[in-house]
């Protein structure tokens, strides 16, 4: 995917949302103001080792790792870039040559690295001094992402607080030394994007995507009462239902509770990969699951679904459409539709970086069923898995071609 990327990106050459960079072995200032600049504008895709031109000379393939790891910790050094963001590069071979591949999403907050704003505009990073523009950048946001809604009287009282050390702990277990495990709860919402202004009309609070995310049971409810998640099993009682589950909490504690619907309902199947046993059930479950929760459109009155049938599991979930076709890994074109959510998320593990779990869901539905699952976008956005409880990926397929699929899904 980054080399066919990066191909298409060499023929457009820099503009608002391309960026290529000359790299040694660190990663210098100007990177992260493009960060930035990404981050307030369109977002976009910044290559290290390339020339401004496009020419391909790589990064020092021995330092590439460290340079990885060293950005991961500044763009989420609250002290540098702020608020801070959850990016993580990929590392890949072009042409001989190593690259790193910074995928910048489009923020709803208005962010600064080294407290100073940058916009992007043409191929260049601007630095913001107006008051003026830095407050239409942050009308222009709050118009695209309703998780951006300031919620004045929303207090830390009315959040789950008692979540947060088990998500340091997840945190920690994604990236060792993860910056929040050393920030107090109050630092660690506001470091993650959950406070902030609303700048049309002056007040400050707690956002619509810190009361998804962490908010009581009762504060949701009072917040977006049409909120909730029905999940039913209809394998036997297609009519009606074998089981369901209402799923009304908070987003962290709804993912479990979903996740252990599916766990309870779907056959396991486990898949050897890079001599790794994955269950392909739980790696289904959770990119599909994730999504429906992370991408609604949460003020839609639309009630969620996760239905498990005989021949088919499949999501529904309000949506901001991108477009109206469907979603494969050939035309799929990152594009979060509430980016603080799906940036908690990324943090502690429950999704990965935009792109590549559509990548996982076809790969791992095809080996789970034998077929290929379906994303539709639309106003209801719809994710569909084909079920097979019979089929077997390893009966269908010899060694040689096994392993034969598995290096080609790497690329």
């Amino acid at each position: 995917m980054s080399i066919e990327r990066l191909s298409k990106a060499r023929i457009i050459g820099e503009n608002t949302r391309i960026e290529f960079k000359r790299a040694g072995g660190k990663i210098e200032d100007d990177t992260y103001q493009t960060v930035c600049s990404f981050l307030n504008r369109f977002g976009g895709d910044i290559y290290l080792g390339a020339l401004d031109d496009g020419t391909i000379i790589g990064v020092p393939e021995k330092a590439a790792p460290d340079m990885v790891k060293n950005f991961i910790a500044m763009v989420g050094n609250p002290d540098a870039l702020s608020p801070t963001a959850y990016i993580e590069p990929q590392i890949f071979v072009y042409e001989g040559k190593t690259i790193i591949h910074i995928r910048v999403p489009l923020s709803p907050d208005v962010h600064t690295f080294k407290k100073v704003a940058y916009d992007r505009v043409g191929d260049a990073d601007v630095r913001i001094k107006s008051t003026n523009q830095i407050a239409e950048m942050y009308i222009r946001k709050h118009d695209i992402f309703t998780e951006h809604r300031v919620y004045k009287y929303v207090a830390e009282d009315d959040l789950r607080l008692d979540l947060l050390p088990r998500i340091r702990q997840m945190a920690a277990n994604r990236l060792i030394n993860h910056p929040w495990n050393k920030m107090s709860d109050v630092e660690l919402l506001r470091s993650a994007g959950l406070y902030g202004e609303d700048k049309a009309t002056g007040d400050k609070g707690y956002l619509l995507a810190a009361v998804m995310l962490l908010g009581k049971d009762d504060v949701i409810r009072s917040v977006v009462p049409a909120y909730r998640t029905d999940a039913l099993l209809r394998k036997v009682n297609v009519d009606r239902y074998d089981d369901r589950l209402i799923v009304q909490t908070n987003l962290i504690e709804s993912y479990e509770l979903l996740t252990g619907f599916a766990e309870k309902h779907l056959w396991d199947k486990f898949y050897l990969e890079d001599d790794a046993r994955i269950s392909l059930r739980n790696a289904i479950s959770r990119e599909i699951l994730a999504n429906t929760l992370v991408h609604r459109e949460f003020t839609s009155s639309y009630m969620a679904k996760f239905v498990i049938e005989r021949d088919r599991m499949y999501t529904e979930n309000a949506n901001r459409a991108a477009s109206d076709n469907p979603i494969t890994p050939a035309n799929f074109e990152p594009n979060p539709k509430n980016p603080i959510v799906s940036s908690f998320f990324r943090n502690i593990g429950l999704a990965d970086e935009l792109g590549s779990g559509t990548i996982k869901l076809f790969k791992y539905v095809f080996r789970y069923s034998g077929k290929e699952p379906q994303m539709l976008d639309g106003d209801i956005f719809r994710a569909i898995v084909p079920l097979d409880d019979s089929y077997s990926f390893d009966a269908h397929l010899g060694e040689a071609e096994i392993k034969t699929r598995s290096k080609t899904s790497k690329h």
